[in-house]
């Protein structure tokens, strides 16, 4: 059967190529895609040529073999349907809508353990944001907000945006939200947001000053720097005040993030934790596995209102423009959704 891949083939160029997907082997499955969601932090990176191009692509999802070197496929978040089953798998899989860790693609194959049954009543577009909610959950509890804490959240992007979600449920004294874009800080204030600020007002919003005094806590107990960008990191570390905790959930790829360490860091034991989904915490290994956060991101799905999150649907024979859009106008492109049609 012929399918329709999107390829990243260079600095800011994606192709859409056709390739054969064939039958499927006794234990696979095949399925049409309905929908993928772009990850805009980690894509971006790839897009624009800042990722490190000897590094694997992703050793904990099976269809991301090979690594990060052009060209590519790329995409960790699809939807679809069973449209074939193999002769060993149970026919039960015909027709199920099913979410797969797998890159933009019209059809693919799959073995059933790669495949999560999307539950009745889970919109498509829910399911694809599915891994965005799973990356937002495992920065919350990485950086274990406590209760009547100041948290501070440095970017607004979808995985941005849902981290607020999660920590507004929280019992928390403050929950303030740093963005450039305007309508990104807006989104912020209706998934929870106390206050949302542009980065040149965020440092004179929490008296941080160079005095040390442990006694009188300033500025946030509790920071993320998720922007993608490593000079927000600065930022992250300038607000938050003596024995807080700044996690680090971006990834910056090839960029260098330049902290000015030497000044008030140095006296007021600021804790930077690294933050990445693929693992859990080791102090929660105890309890949680990565099948039981899953569980918990499908039941908060439930919750949030993620169709608000997306700004634009385009078939994939558009992929050209969704990536200039979230390049070089964040403020037009929230997050978007490749759509498939046909068989």
């Amino acid at each position: 059967m012929p399918a329709r891949s999107l390829y990243f083939t260079g600095e800011r160029t994606v192709e859409v190529r056709e390739r054969t997907v064939p039958d499927p082997g006794p234990d696979e499955v095949r399925v049409r895609s309905v929908a993928s969601a772009i990850s805009s932090g980690t894509e971006l990176l790839v897009y624009r040529g800042d990722a490190p191009s000897d590094l694997p692509a992703d050793e904990n999802i099976p269809a991301l073999d090979g690594s990060l070197e052009y060209p590519l496929r790329y995409g960790y978040a699809t939807v679809g349907t069973v449209t074939a089953t193999g002769d060993d798998v149970d026919e039960d899989w015909l027709d199920r809508t099913v979410f797969c860790f797998h890159p933009h693609e019209s059809h693919f194959l799959a073995s059933p353990d790669e495949l999560r049954r999307v539950p009745n009543g889970c919109s498509t577009t829910a399911a694809a944001l599915l891994p965005t909610v799973e990356t937002a959950l495992n920065f919350v509890m990485d950086g274990r907000p406590s209760v009547g804490e100041r948290v501070v959240v440095f970017g607004q992007g979808p995985v941005g945006l849902l981290s607020t979600a999660v920590l507004s449920s929280f019992p928390l004294g403050r929950l303030v939200t740093v963005d450039t874009v305007a309508r990104r800080r807006d989104l912020s204030l209706s998934f929870g947001a106390d206050e949302s600020l542009p980065p040149a007002d965020a440092r004179s919003r929490f008296d941080v000053g160079p005095r040390v005094d442990p006694n009188t806590p300033r500025g946030a107990d509790l920071s993320f720097e998720l922007t993608g960008d490593p000079a927000a990191l600065e930022d992250a570390v300038s607000v938050t005040g003596y024995d807080g905790t700044v996690v680090i959930g971006s990834w910056y790829g090839d960029k260098r993030a330049e902290l000015d360490l030497g000044g008030r860091f140095h006296r007021s034991r600021i804790q930077l934790k690294s933050s990445q989904v693929s693992t859990i915490d080791p102090d929660h290994r105890g309890r949680w596995t990565q099948k039981r956060r899953f569980e918990l991101a499908w039941r908060w799905l439930e919750r949030l209102d993620v169709d608000r999150l997306v700004t634009h649907r385009l078939p994939l024979s558009e992929a050209r423009t969704a990536y200039e859009l979230l390049d070089s106008q964040p403020g037009e492109a929230v997050q978007i959704l490749f759509t498939y049609g046909g068989r």
